[in-house]
């Protein structure tokens, strides 16, 4: 099971295996190039690009709802993650070393 820090005020997960990502919405806030690129993006992840595209899909959805967010290294998710804390969402992470780190450790991807 991952393990939930908090690094600066942001709340995030520590992965240990790809599984510790289950239970939660993904969402990936990279540009589109990005989601399909080199470092490709994590199976059943949704691409809400930091920034208009973000904000217009967390008002659509459930405060409740447990998201973790997840970027190339960790710093625009974190930047999500707050955003998401701002507008009131109760169980929001932001996935610690990104898409760099997720793929150092082996684990699967789609492209």
């Amino acid at each position: 099971m991952g393990q939930k820090i908090n690094v600066d005020g942001v709340p995030t997960l520590v992965l240990e295996d790809m599984t510790d990502v289950a239970g939660f919405t993904l969402v990936d806030v990279r540009r589109d190039d990005e989601f399909t690129g080199e470092l490709g993006h994590i199976d059943g992840s949704s691409l809400q690009t930091l920034g208009p595209d973000l904000m217009k899909y967390l008002n659509t959805e459930d405060k409740q709802k447990p998201i973790l967010f997840i970027c190339r290294s960790g710093a625009r998710s974190a930047n999500a993650t707050m955003m998401a804390l701002d507008m009131g969402f109760k169980t929001v992470f932001n996935m610690q070393g990104g898409m760099i780190q997720w793929n150092q450790m082996g684990f699967s991807v789609k492209r």
